[in-house]
Formats: structure tokens, C-alpha cells, sequence
């Protein structure tokens, strides 16, 4: 019951953010942003698991860079830097479970994506002359669709689609960022972060279920 009132208060401040936030102060904003992640994190660290202490862990540590990250976006590279931290932690998370091989076609796809986005994009950023800035986005790229890869090994619904939204969410933001304006930009980005977020949180228990049908 406790579970359900703390997942339905973290939809409704996350679509309170999303949907008004042109209504939010703006001295306020950031903290209404990182609400959400707060709950989200509350609900990853009170989950109540066997023998997967060491995936919630990562996963939790994870969620907490991500947090940072959403609060010092403002600073762009110090942002991009803390997610890019989370999602190594998270990469750490869905490796630790070796449920399952990745399929070739997935990763056939995550490559291609990589390289279509890196291109595009990288070379954008390029050609303004932020070379510094070029390198970081590359490593991003690199690192979250590693995330991607490493979420099919877990078996786990909430982990797979959690991280596919992660990807899309990011790269909605880059081509908005530093390609083109897109239409309903925050919406989409914060929709699909938010989702992402819970879902991931949401893979410690079922990821602890996975385990507990394999090991009976």
C-alpha cells in the first residue's frame, strides 16, 4: 500500500512538472525538477530484495548522479559529466546479472544508432568550434547505448524499456540542444526521463523475482 501512495505521488509531481511548469517559479523550478528523482531514489533504497544487494546498490548510486545531473544541467558539462557517471553505475548494475546474451540484432541496432548519432550530432557541435564539448557528447553516446546493451542482459521488462526511454529522451535533448529546435521538447524529454527513471528503479524487485525463480 505504502509502495503504491509513493509511486502515485512521484507520477503526479512528475506530470506537475512536466505539464506546468511554465506555472512553477522560477527560483523553484530546479527543485520541483529533482522531486520526482527523490521519490524515485526513496523507492529503489526501501525495496525490499534478496540476494541482489549489490544490483540495488548500483543502481541506487546510479539514480543519485543522474539526480545531480538533472540539478547542474545548467552547467552543461558538469551535468552531462554526472550523467554520464549514473549511467556507468548503471552499466555496472545490469552487467552484474549475465541473465541472457544481447541478440545480434540489437546489437546491430544500438551500433548503427551510435553511429548515425554521432555523426550527426558530433559533427554539429563540431563545426561550432566546441571541440571539448564534441569529445564529451561522443562519450555520452558511447556510454548510454552501452547502458542499452548491458539492460538486454538482465531479463528484466523494466530495465530494457526503462533504458530504451533513457536513449530517446537524451536524444531528443541532443538534437534539440544542438541541432534543431524540436516541438514539445521539454515535455518529450522529461516524459521519457521520468519513465526511465521509475522503470529502472522499478527492475530492483523485479530483478530480485527473476532471481528467486532461478535459484528455485
Amino acid at each position: 500500500m505504502a509502495r503504491k501512495i509513493l509511486l502515485a505521488f512521484i507520477i503526479l509531481f512528475g506530470l506537475y512538472y512536466i505539464f506546468f511548469f511554465s506555472h512553477i517559479d522560477q527560483r523553484l523550478t530546479l527543485i520541483f525538477k529533482i522531486i520526482p528523482m527523490i521519490l524515485i531514489i526513496f523507492m529503489a533504497a526501501t525495496a525490499k530484495v534478496q540476494s541482489i544487494k549489490k544490483y540495488q546498490l548500483l543502481i541506487i548510486i546510479g539514480l543519485v548522479f543522474c539526480m545531480i545531473g538533472d540539478y547542474t544541467l545548467q552547467w552543461f558539462l558538469i551535468g552531462l559529466t554526472s550523467f554520464l557517471i549514473g549511467h556507468i553505475f548503471y552499466i555496472f548494475a545490469f552487467s552484474s546479472t549475465s541473465e541472457q546474451p544481447v541478440p545480434k540484432w540489437a546489437k546491430g541496432i544500438l551500433l548503427l544508432y551510435g553511429a548515425l548519432m554521432g555523426i550527426w550530432i558530433a559533427s554539429t557541435v563540431f563545426k561550432s568550434g566546441e571541440t571539448v564539448l564534441t569529445f564529451a557528447v561522443l562519450a555520452y553516446i558511447s556510454i548510454i547505448l552501452t547502458m542499452g546493451w548491458t539492460a538486454i542482459r538482465t531479463r528484466s521488462t523494466f530495465a530494457i524499456i526503462g533504458a530504451i526511454l533513457f536513449i530517446v529522451s537524451d536524444s531528443y535533448l541532443a538534437v534539440n540542444k544542438f541541432v534543431i529546435p524540436l516541438p514539445f521538447s521539454h515535455e518529450v524529454i522529461m516524459l521519457t526521463y521520468y519513465c526511465a527513471q521509475l522503470l529502472i528503479a522499478l527492475s530492483i524487485v523485479q530483478y530480485s523475482e527473476i532471481r528467486s525463480k532461478v535459484v528455485q
